[in-house]
């Protein structure tokens, strides 16, 4: 098989917004960003992931985009953009773009005029249905909150929103949308951008006739119902024939509710689509018993949960497709405090753990800014601390309009899972506002930033970035960490994850024990030649410390 860049690459992820400000306005920038690139060099990833970064209204931190080739102000200009890729390519890194098509924000030209009547150019961009019977066009509910439909007198129709009102999804039906977003991906890509990470990509392909959600409730959560549609394998095809197949780039999918077996369909190593999707089964776990309340919870990630999930997809992909593996993003809270523990007696060895963890696995780690300083949720306790539109509505329906749920225990469900936790400012270091601005952040800093920073950890050889810098460096240098099969051991092991890879007579170990408890466990460990990282100082074999981790190799 003929391997790709992209299967040697670690990918690190910057929401600019809240990674560096550099022209004194409390908020990330292009600029910013080039200041921390020998940063980054020095973590030793490959490829960079920018968080939306066009001109957009911000109704969803960027996610929302008014226009596709054009810079958001705040965070510069086109000029500016074209330093930051030539400051990137000659760190020897790569720029993965954020590409959102499946819908636009409402203050794009295209809506503007889709709005004004069925019978101009962009009428058809759009999914615009008659009311039935006075009322929406059927039971769909919005990600954020309320109805997926919103009413526009102009037409006498509703839009289809699968987020926010202000943001419309687009109609992969009409071929002239398709072209245009085409042209959209030519333009990035003939500037010399190495790939994207495509939004929510398998919901743009809707079912046939728009039928209502079996769930009876006012607006139905339709993720489900809408995901991996009829033509999506046609649009997906289409796309690398028009666009993907002439550029060397890499592309990643977000995929939300897609299986292995939808994967393998999208990222097949003989396909003509992807190279890999974002999937959410693992980042999906605990979730409320309480169908209502959805991810709202604060229940701890059951090891036997998490050991599945994670293990299924690296069964099911290996020598056919190519996982993508993660522990959080922009998303999703903060991983140490999700999957181990941010108390600050093992912070620093839980962060190491989950790390090793993930990155021994087959498949492109990413990680998220901060991660490799072992970043926490920053354990908010009162609504007005949020910015996150979906927290903050979630709270407002699920406490004061539905009364699902008390207020007090909103909160605590907030500060465990809330998208928040992960957009605070990065930390650099220990001065005011954290190195990140010399003005006030236009979000609070986690005040545990005079602790955990870049600064202290890249002074400290035995800290978090030090084991993410070898890790990484283990993957560079090793085939069998990048393509060795996968053999779970003890998936009914509530306390530790362990697994075997394999590759041409080589064998990987790898332990990990997800609790603050001491173990014993013997998977032939003491027989091994070599101890390849660990995030305790000596080996005791068969016992393991609280949150230790170790990889071993055998000849």
């Amino acid at each position: 098989m003929t391997h790709k860049w992209w299967q040697n690459a670690v990918v690190y992820q910057i929401y600019p917004q809240s990674f560096q400000d550099s022209n004194h306005d409390g908020i990330g920038d292009l600029h910013g960003i080039i200041k921390r690139l020998p940063y980054l060099q020095k973590l030793g990833v490959d490829v960079l992931w920018l968080n939306p970064i066009y001109d957009s209204p911000l109704k969803d931190n960027g996610y929302d985009i008014a226009d596709y080739e054009k810079i958001l102000p705040t965070y510069g200009t086109m000029a500016d953009f074209d330093e930051l890729l030539a400051e990137i390519h000659n760190h020897g890194m790569k720029l993965l773009m954020d590409l959102v098509v499946n819908h636009t924000s409402d203050q794009h030209r295209w809506f503007q005029e889709s709005k004004q009547s069925r019978d101009n150019q962009y009428a058809d961009y759009y999914i615009w249905r008659d009311p039935v019977d006075g009322h929406e066009p059927n039971n769909w509910g919005a990600a954020f909150g309320g109805s997926a439909w919103t009413y526009v007198p102009e037409r006498g129709q509703y839009y289809l929103h699968l987020f926010a009102p202000g943001q419309p999804d687009l109609n992969w039906e009409n071929p002239a949308v398709r072209q245009s977003v085409w042209k959209i991906m030519r333009f990035w890509l003939d500037k010399g951008v190495d790939g994207f990470r495509m939004d929510v990509i398998n919901l743009i392909s809707k079912p046939n006739g728009l039928p209502d959600a079996p769930e009876p409730a006012n607006y139905a959560i339709v993720e489900p119902l809408v995901a991996d549609g009829p033509k999506l394998n046609d649009y997906l095809h289409e796309m690398n024939e028009e666009v993907l197949s002439h550029y060397d780039v890499m592309t990643v999918g977000e995929m939300p509710s897609s299986k292995p077996e939808d994967a393998i369909a999208y990222t097949g190593l003989d396909s003509n689509e992807l190279n890999m999707v974002f999937q959410f089964e693992h980042v999906q776990l605990s979730a409320n018993p309480d169908p209502r309340l959805g991810k709202w919870d604060d229940t701890p990630v059951k090891l036997i949960e998490l050991k599945q999930a994670l293990s299924r997809w690296q069964k099911a992909l290996d020598g056919k497709g190519w996982n993508r593996l993660y522990w959080n993003n922009h998303d999703q809270p903060r991983a140490v405090s999700r999957f181990a523990t941010d108390d600050p007696k093992y912070r620093v060895r839980a962060a190491k753990m989950l790390g090793t963890t993930l990155h021994m696995m087959q498949g492109t780690p990413f990680v998220y800014e901060g991660e490799e300083l072992g970043m926490t949720n920053v354990h908010y306790t009162s609504l007005d601390q949020y910015e996150d539109l979906e927290s903050i509505n979630s709270y407002h329906e699920l406490v004061d309009q539905d009364k699902v749920v008390d207020g007090t225990t909103m909160l605590k469900y907030l500060a465990s899972r809330s998208r928040d936790n992960a957009r605070t400012p990065m930390q650099w270091d220990a001065s005011k506002n954290a190195g990140f601005s010399d003005e006030k952040p236009w979000f609070a800093l986690n005040p545990n930033y005079t602790e955990i920073n870049a600064k202290a950890a890249v002074d400290d050889q035995q800290s978090v970035f030090y084991h993410y810098q070898k890790l990484i460096q283990l993957r560079h240098d090793s085939d069998l960490i990048k393509y060795g099969s996968y053999e779970e051991i003890d998936p009914q092991d509530d306390a530790v994850f362990a697994y075997r890879r394999h590759y041409q007579g080589q064998t990987l170990l790898v332990i990990s024990n997800f609790t603050a408890t001491p173990v014993t466990r013997d998977y032939g460990q003491p027989t091994t030649s070599k101890l390849l990282i660990s995030n305790y100082d000596d080996d005791k074999g068969t016992q393991l410390r609280p949150y230790e981790s170790k990889v071993y190799v055998f000849d």
